[in-house]
């Protein structure tokens, strides 16, 4: 019995010291040298402050802001640490129930945009995290955005384009912005602080 006992040990306190111990010190440390800022959790700071991460949505209610995609994450919206798709599928009622609801929310905050509305800015992405939005759900909020801030259309639009992201490596995705760079750069051009 002895015999098949100690091998058993030993391999599960290697294993355990491996994977548990040397492994995620390897990871992390290749990752704060390789990718200081993304290890660091991409924080953007205004004024020497912390205002949000690059890599995390953050929600945004007020109509003189882009808002990104809905959150799956609960209690509270866009919390990390409860970062878990819905897991709600294409034929469950409640996803069609949220996803009027929201229809009906953007229609109330902007009733004179007749457009269609963007799918991303009706479901929440698989992270619930999700800090970009297309560049259609931005053109979208473009004129709810000038309007509360009392900007030219035209003006909010062209920051649109000068925050838009790319496809990644030229082919994976589609164009994108980030809402906290594109809402940071409105609060620069209007003179607000957040």
């Amino acid at each position: 019995m002895s015999s098949t006992i100690r091998p058993a040990v030993v391999l599960f306190g290697a294993l355990t010291l491996i994977c548990g111990v040397i492994y995620p010190f390897a990871v992390t440390g290749i990752g704060a040298v390789a990718f200081p800022e993304q290890a660091g959790g991409s924080i953007v700071e205004v004024g020497g402050k912390p205002v949000g991460s690059a890599l995390i949505g953050q929600s945004f209610s007020s109509p003189k802001y882009f808002w990104g995609r809905p959150s799956a994450t609960g209690p509270m919206p866009n919390n990390a640490a409860g970062s878990s798709g819905s897991n709600l599928g294409p034929s469950n009622p409640a996803l069609t129930d949220a996803v009027k609801g929201r229809i009906e929310a953007l229609r109330a905050a902007d009733p004179a945009n007749t457009a269609p509305i963007p799918v991303d800015l009706v479901t929440a992405s698989g992270s619930g995290l999700d800090p970009d939005i297309s560049v259609a759900a931005a053109q979208y909020q473009a004129g709810r955005v000038a309007a509360a801030r009392q900007l030219d259309p035209a003006k909010v639009r062209a920051l649109i384009e000068a925050k838009q992201s790319g496809q990644v490596l030229g082919f994976f995705g589609e164009p994108r912005v980030n809402v906290l760079a594109l809402n940071l750069a409105l609060d620069a051009e209007t003179g607000r602080t957040r």
